[in-house]
């Protein structure tokens, strides 16, 4: 049996999480605050839930090594160095979980990690604690250019973190959306998977959808509006305002959808909501969407996700020759990196690219003339 358990208590609409001991029923006091103040500083409630869960595992570990938060900071570097490096191990063998089927991988272990450094930055402002751990202090050295100037490189100590896989997200192919379309039992879910297709939104943003002020009914237009108060924990990942348009099949789709949940959907503001059981007429929760995915999938055979379609919208936008800044900006993506690596038919462009390219400039250096000199 875990020794520490993740709990939250509700304010309103505010989400306070905390980390309790199971034998006393105590609450763990730092770890608690640390959550509290991530919560007043306005974080995401996805990023402060996996930050108590983040430390909730390492609390764990330490109860295994018979050890407390703060004895790390009597170890030497190389001892600390490799108390992490063993943590990052235990959590990949899945020893953080009761279910061992599924193991985390090497991101998701990092990013655990990383949350437990943050805490313990936190963790040495609350205490007072002398200097900060020697695996998260800057080394640096000092050394000179050919001209004899010197100069101070530093850098991060801890480089123990696990090499990341790199993610296979496809794209979601049209074949696949109709078909998922056409097995859906309610119109709900299929206008959810049209937005999601035809906006590019991540699902946070399209849960987050207001229709009494984020829809131009007139323009068929829907845009994302950053609360950091939603109901339903959906929450836009930038501040910054955008919209999207959808296509006119699609929003009398849409019209037909409030017809026919007006009844349930009228009692608040949210777009999607839940159409069954206890919790019917209250806002739809992420969670929610990805039961509907694997209910899709076990019925079709066909596996798709929120962040496949995102990628889909993004294709079909390469395909049909949008700038690729103008994709990067329909997504809400800050660098336009993240944005090639959405698009699985770029490699193939490039080299079309090259390939017409030199055709038409074969002689570009004289390459043939030096080599009928040797």
């Amino acid at each position: 049996m875990k020794q520490y358990k993740v709990g939250f208590q509700k304010d309103g609409t505010v989400k306070y999480y905390f980390i309790r001991d199971v034998e006393t029923l105590e609450l763990c006091l730092f770890p608690t605050k640390y959550l509290t103040h991530l919560t007043r500083a306005n974080r995401s409630p996805n990023t402060i839930r996996r930050s108590a869960f983040s430390i909730c595992y390492y609390l764990e570990y330490l109860d295994e090594k018979e050890m407390e938060l703060t004895d790390v900071y009597e170890m030497d570097f190389e001892t600390q160095y490799g108390h992490f490096s063993d943590y990052l191990n235990w959590l990949k063998l899945g020893k953080h979980k009761e279910n061992t089927e599924k193991l985390p991988d090497n991101g998701t272990c990092n990013a655990y990690l990383k949350d437990v450094f943050r805490f313990y930055l936190f963790l040495e402002m609350q205490t007072g604690q002398t200097g900060q751990l020697s695996v998260l202090s800057y080394s640096q050295m000092t050394v000179p250019n050919a001209a004899g100037v010197k100069r101070t490189l530093r850098f991060k100590s801890f480089k123990g973190y696990l090499k990341e896989e790199e993610r296979k997200v496809r794209a979601a192919e049209k074949c696949e959306i109709v078909r998922i379309l056409e097995s859906c039992t309610n119109c709900r879910d299929q206008v959810l998977i049209l937005l999601t297709s035809e906006l590019g939104f991540r699902i946070g943003e399209v849960l987050g959808i207001d229709y009494t002020k984020d829809i131009d009914y007139e323009n068929h237009e829907i845009r994302v509006d950053f609360r950091d108060d939603n109901e339903n924990d959906a929450r836009a990942k930038n501040a910054e305002e955008r919209r999207g348009k959808i296509s006119k099949d699609t929003f009398d789709f849409l019209l037909y959808y409030l017809s026919e949940y007006w009844d349930m959907i009228q009692k608040q503001n949210y777009l999607f909501i839940n159409i069954k059981g206890d919790t019917a007429g209250k806002p739809m929760k992420v969670d929610s969407v990805y039961d509907m995915f694997e209910r899709m999938e076990k019925k079709t055979g066909i596996r798709i996700t929120p962040h496949m379609l995102r990628r889909y919208y993004a294709n079909m936008r390469w395909e049909a020759n949008w700038p690729l800044e103008m994709i990067s900006q329909a997504l809400g993506h800050k660098h336009l990196d993240t944005t090639i690596r959405y698009l699985n038919v770029l490699d193939d462009k490039l080299k079309a690219s090259s390939n017409e390219f030199y055709s038409r400039y074969s002689s570009l250096y004289g390459i043939q003339d030096l080599l009928g000199r040797r």
